[in-house]
C-alpha cells in the first residue's frame, strides 16, 4: 500500500490545504493528514476542533486519515510505516524552508519528501492570513471550507 502524510498546523484548514490534498489523495492508496500538536503555541483551534475541521472538510475522500503528532515528524513517520512527506508549496520562501527540512528528513529516516505547488487560484492562502482577515470582520468565505467559516464567525463572536 502506498502511504503519505501531509503534516501541518492546520489552524485553521483553508482551501488551499484541501486543494493539496485532494490532488495528493489521488496519487496515494492512504494520505495521512497528521495535525502538529505543538504545546508551546496556543492556536485560534484546538487540536481536536482542528481535527474534526480536517475531517468535514476531506469528508469525500475516503482514503484520507486525520490523526495528530507531536515531537518529530519522522519519528512519526517511522512508527506508522509511511515513507513519504508531502509539503505543499505556495511560493519561493517555503521551498527554501521545506528544502531544508525535506533533507534533514532523508538524513534521519531516509523518509523522501514530495513537494506539490498550490494551485494559482489558492497560491496566496495562508492560515494566518484568513485568522487575520477574519479577526477584523473581513470576508474569508471563498477562502475556507464552509465548517471552517461557520466557527470562524463563531468564535469572533465569542470574542
Amino acid at each position: 500500500m502506498r502511504r503519505a502524510v501531509c503534516p501541518g498546523s492546520f489552524d485553521p484548514v483553508t482551501n488551499g490545504h484541501v486543494d493539496v490534498i485532494t490532488r495528493v489523495a489521488a496519487l496515494y492508496d492512504e494520505l495521512v493528514v497528521a495535525v502538529l500538536v505543538n504545546p508551546g503555541k496556543a492556536g485560534l483551534f484546538t487540536v481536536d476542533e482542528r481535527m474534526e475541521l480536517l475531517r468535514e472538510a476531506v469528508a469525500e475522500l475516503p482514503n484520507v486519515v486525520v490523526d495528530s503528532f507531536s515531537g518529530l515528524l519522522v519519528d512519526y513517520c517511522r512508527s506508522h510505516d509511511i515513507p513519504v512527506v508531502v509539503k505543499g508549496l505556495r511560493a519561493v520562501g517555503d521551498f527554501e524552508y521545506e528544502l531544508q527540512m525535506a533533507q534533514m528528513n532523508r538524513e534521519l529516516a531516509g523518509v523522501e519528501t514530495l513537494f506539490v505547488p498550490t494551485a494559482p487560484q489558492v497560491g496566496h492562502l495562508s492560515s494566518s492570513l484568513v485568522k487575520q482577515i477574519a479577526t477584523f470582520g473581513g470576508d474569508v468565505s471563498r477562502l475556507v471550507p464552509e465548517g471552517v467559516l461557520d466557527r470562524l464567525l463563531a468564535k469572533r463572536e465569542a470574542s
